[in-house]
């Protein structure tokens, strides 16, 4: 059974969904303040952001795991031929590099708050 083959298109579509999961985790990883700015929503609203944005990109990615384990698991069409894996592959592994990317640059760089300098006359509350 394995040595047959696989369904291209099942997969194909798998690995989308993967991405789609790839694509919600840094956006609501690294930009939810972003998000919430620009909607002009509260920091409870934020925060409900980034929960939903990480549950549904678990929904998501794993049903896109399970749907590329099934396209591997069964036999595949004539017109699987024509469909190439190579660029969503490609693409799954550049949005890898940039969450892991974003995650070590979001370390070394300090909280936006300190960044700001202060201005004559302004005293720092401790």
């Amino acid at each position: 059974m394995w040595g047959q083959g696989v369904r291209k298109r099942t997969v194909r579509n798998g690995m989308r969904l993967v991405m789609a999961a790839l694509i919600l985790i840094v956006l609501a990883s690294f930009y939810h303040g972003q998000i919430s700015d620009l909607f002009s929503l509260s920091s409870a609203a934020e925060n409900r952001i980034y929960r939903l944005g990480m549950f549904w990109a678990a929904a998501i990615g794993g049903y896109g795991v399970v749907v590329t384990a099934l396209g591997f698991a069964l036999s595949p069409l004539k017109n699987d031929v024509k469909i190439g894996l190579i660029p969503i592959f490609l693409a799954i592994s550049a949005m890898i590099f940039l969450f892991f990317y974003l995650l070590s640059s979001s370390v070394n760089a300090p909280p936006g708050e300190e960044q700001r300098r202060l201005r004559p006359g302004e005293t720092i509350t401790i």
